[in-house]
């Protein structure tokens, strides 16, 4: 096994392989990262067509990402930039979607597949299932759309909640909170759910507690943090250095889609690492730490 694996970090990230001409080998997501890359050593189970490539790896690259969103979004994007040999796809599986807030007639949250209209929109998001179980449940506790005016079933099923038209304003900005990710908005909303659940499964309705708590998983999905996938196109250049070692990440058009790090003095990457944007540069700090530390090991 290569020695640099007990440097990777026991959290969510992106992980790539290189053979001794430094060609990626192959690049992979995972909830734990020293882990998941111990694992090619030690217990390849249903992946044996990788034995071959493992024989291979001269060198193990990492990005510590701050959640398996986050995650999840950057390997999509490096795949879909570039597609190494050893990965069957040029993306990840999951669909990508985004949560429109309707108004109007049609007041609520539903699941698109794409951003179009007038109306706000936000995301985007993976995994269609995971954005509907987090629609049902921020409708669960705030249900918008049984806030139209002059419709009889709606109105009849908002009084069942105790809320009309005149509520939905109230309603939206809490929903509107949640999807930008306001702690607090969220962890009440967190905590509405987790009640409930806990409501049923002490009068042991445990399908439904299940299903709440499935709406829970989705919800922390969607409000983790990531920043290398965005509704706007913007472009920006990420750098991080530590101990000799440069990282580099480029968004572009709202994906951050390529990774690259090399040797350099600290005299020469300090004016990149300066104008990186301060959204980034945590991210980019820890990461050139982490690039030092698998060079080196």
């Amino acid at each position: 096994m290569i020695r640099s694996v007990r440097e990777l970090p026991d959290g969510p990230g992106v992980y790539r392989f290189r053979d001794d001409a430094g060609k990626v080998l192959y690049i992979g997501r995972a909830r734990n990262l020293r882990r998941r890359v111990r694992s090619y050593w030690v217990n390849l189970g249903d992946r044996p067509h990788l034995a071959r490539m493992v024989r291979r790896i001269a060198r193990v690259e990492g990005v510590w990402c701050d959640s398996e969103h986050e995650a999840a979004w950057l390997e999509r994007n490096l795949l879909e930039h570039s597609k190494p040999r050893w990965n069957r796809s040029e993306g990840g599986a999951e669909v990508v979607g985004y949560i429109r807030l309707g108004s109007g007639a049609r007041p609520g949250l539903r699941f698109e597949h794409t951003v179009s209209g007038t109306a706000r929109h936000f995301g985007p998001y993976l995994g269609g299932v995971r954005i509907r179980q987090a629609i049902s449940g921020l409708h669960r506790v705030l249900p918008l759309q049984y806030t139209v005016e002059g419709d009889a079933s709606a109105e009849e099923f908002g009084r069942l909640f105790g809320i009309g038209p005149g509520d939905r304003e109230a309603l939206a900005r809490t929903a509107i909170a949640v999807l930008e990710r306001d702690p607090a908005a969220v962890g009440a909303l967190r905590a509405e759910l987790e009640r409930r659940r806990d409501r049923a499964a002490g009068e042991l309705r445990y399908e439904f507690a299940a299903k709440v708590q499935g709406e829970i998983e989705a919800l922390d999905w969607i409000v983790a943090e990531q920043k290398v996938a965005w509704l706007e196109p913007q472009d920006a250049d990420v750098h991080g250095w530590a101990d000799g070692v440069l990282v580099r990440f480029e968004l572009r058009g709202g994906r951050m889609c390529r990774w690259t790090q090399r040797a350099v003095s600290e005299n020469a990457a300090r004016a990149r690492v300066e104008a990186t944007p301060e959204l980034w540069r945590e991210f980019a700090r820890r990461n050139a730490e982490l690039a030092a530390r698998l060079v080196t090991s």
